[in-house]
């Protein structure tokens, strides 16, 4: 690891400032750092200076309003998996958050930095392989080992966007507020990540000198039920094989509206835009969770090794859908 500048600002205000990169200085931000020390060791990450984001006090908080909910960006994904209310009104989130690896992990990882971490594909990880992410002429896991990588809207990289939190809030309706130079703004989750043909060198609309400051989860209407629902290869610590946030506001087994969000299949979290269409106004029976798990999985070109994931994305739609309509919750853990 290359030697480095740590700065610790007390203000959010002084943060743009601090990333300036006008002068060539490669500059990185820092919440719980478990993303970026694991780059930084890897030597994927070499910045001259680190500025800590814990040492602003304003930026770490959960407050539930008459509106809806708004967290800090550096809470704690246990801060929020332990709070009550969250765990009650915004299931999926506190579902999704206590999935993310062990405890002693989530008592350090911030939900700025889940939703902003860089992706677990292991040759944009392994340090000798120049992929398309590292600047590259090509993604190594299209003909190479994908057993983990995208088999929706992949190309031209393969990676899975690794966030937990971001299917479910997405399915929330979240939001997130940036604060950069020119003062601050808010921004629809569903539109902070963006696809690779998009930014090949990043997977979120942030700009070098922003900061993710708060989330932003509008109260659901009443009847709102909403899980996540998470395959992994290991019983802990481990990122999600296929992931699905199920949301739908319920009266009498019947759903109003509905939104159904994919994680670990796609470079971005992904919505099955065809959910309201096949859901809202219906009781759901077998043959119209059949027609979900169908439009969910209908894009899905997968790879050499990772067809597996259409059919267990399939039956986490199902499993999803029918435990909300049900009013079961996950196994959390």
């Amino acid at each position: 690891m290359n030697p480095f500048e740590y700065v610790s600002p007390e203000k959010v205000e002084d943060v743009p400032g601090l990333l300036n990169r006008r002068r060539g200085r490669k500059t990185a931000l820092m919440a719980g750092g478990i993303d970026l020390l694991g780059e930084m060791k890897d030597n994927l990450a070499e910045p001259e200076r680190v500025v800590n984001l814990k040492s602003i006090p304003e930026l770490k908080y959960i407050k539930h309003e008459k509106d809806g909910l708004r967290i800090g960006a550096t809470t704690t994904l246990t801060e929020i998996v332990e709070d009550e209310r969250i765990v009650e009104t915004y299931t999926a989130l506190a579902e999704a958050a206590e999935s993310v690896a062990s405890v002693q992990i989530r008592n350090v990882g911030t939900i700025g930095g889940n939703l902003c971490q860089r992706p677990r594909c292991w040759y944009y990880r392994a340090e000798e392989y120049v992929c398309l992410k590292k600047g590259g002429w090509q993604c190594f896991a299209y003909e190479g080992n994908n057993k983990y990588n995208a088999i929706i809207a992949g190309g031209p990289s393969y990676i899975v966007h690794p966030s937990d939190c971001a299917p479910a809030l997405i399915a929330l309706g979240a939001s997130v507020k940036v604060h950069g130079p020119r003062g601050e703004k808010e921004i629809p989750l569903v539109e902070f990540f963006v696809h690779p043909e998009e930014r090949l060198n990043h997977e979120t609309v942030l700009r070098p000198n922003e900061v993710v400051t708060e989330v932003i989860v509008p109260k659901p209407a009443k009847g709102t039920r909403s899980t996540y629902l998470k395959f992994k290869e290991k019983g802990s610590m481990d990122w999600a094989l296929s992931a699905v946030a199920a949301v739908a506001e319920v009266d009498g087994g019947q759903i109003k509206s509905s939104s159904v969000v994919l994680g670990g299949v796609a470079p971005m979290p992904w919505t099955v835009d065809a959910a309201p269409g096949i859901l809202n106004g219906k009781k759901p029976d077998s043959e119209t969770l059949e027609a979900l798990a169908d439009a969910a999985v209908a894009d899905a070109e997968p790879l050499e090794h990772n067809g597996y994931k259409v059919p267990l994305t399939r039956t986490l739609v199902k499993r999803a859908v029918q435990g909300v309509v049900d009013g079961r919750r996950s196994s959390r853990g």
